[in-house]
């Protein structure tokens, strides 16, 4: 059986707006993105503010996860990146992971699919990349190690 070929794209921080999370009901929140880095060998900058994650928590502990970011990139052109994913934990983890406050990483999984846009010709490769990624909590933020599958 064949191994699913890969490579680190990059790892993202985000900085979220904890003071402006808005609830909007149903288990919906809106988690405003103020800021992050991504950096990797092919791929490095800043994460722009305006990005929000829009959670949607079960009474079970997890999550489904929809995250829209603008991200810059150290040599000045712009990203748009999307990713969808889920959060499994214990009832109650989601909200402390959202709160900042620390949990122990063997209590639940974060995985995610993403998808990178640009009209920079620079990285017009992202565009038609395939990208998983694995989360965590780090240092409070939520931190993610991006992956692009080889094709």
């Amino acid at each position: 059986m064949k191994s699913l070929p890969h490579r680190h794209l990059a790892t993202l921080r985000l900085d979220v707006d904890l003071a402006s999370i808005v609830p909007i009901g149903n288990g919906r929140l809106v988690a405003p993105i103020s800021g992050g880095t991504f950096q990797g060998e092919r791929l490095s900058g800043n994460v722009l503010s305006g990005g929000a994650d829009w959670v949607t928590q079960s009474p079970d502990g997890s999550a489904t996860i929809d995250v829209r970011l603008t991200l810059q990139t150290d040599e000045g052109a712009i990203l748009g990146l999307t990713y969808q994913g889920r959060f499994v934990g214990p009832p109650g983890a989601m909200q402390r992971f959202v709160a900042s406050e620390a949990i122990d990483a063997s209590d639940y999984s974060l995985q995610t699919v993403a998808r990178f846009e640009s009209g920079d010709p620079r990285y017009a490769w992202l565009n038609d990349a395939i990208v998983i990624g694995i989360g965590e909590q780090i240092d409070g933020a939520p931190a993610y190690q991006l992956y692009e599958i080889d094709r």
